[in-house]
């Protein structure tokens, strides 16, 4: 699945088939629903969780949380806009599933 087919997802209420954990916390982020996104990111386990987790954090404005989340995701802090940071997260996924 490409970043665009993931993105027209979004309009649907269908959750895609076989989505990893982080791309469905993506989905749900990207549709407006930042609480069933926290759900899902907060039990996925190493650093790809954690990336998503720090980002959504972000995303909430709790940059202390955030920065906790990036360093366990080995990531630098994202000081970019919320848009760019999840689709480099998403595609990023995206292609690793390729």
């Amino acid at each position: 699945m490409t970043i665009a087919e993931f993105r027209l997802t979004l309009s649907t209420d269908s959750l895609p088939a076989d989505l990893a954990p982080a791309l469905v916390a993506l989905w749900h982020d990207g549709r407006g629903d930042w609480n069933a996104a926290h759900n899902v990111a907060q039990d996925i386990d190493g650093p790809t969780g954690a990336w998503v987790h720090a980002y959504l954090h972000r995303k909430e404005g709790d940059l202390g949380n955030a920065g906790y989340w990036y360093a366990r995701a080995s990531k630098p802090t994202a000081n970019g806009s919320l848009d760019d940071e999840w689709e480099a997260i998403a595609a990023t996924l995206l292609r690793d599933l390729t």
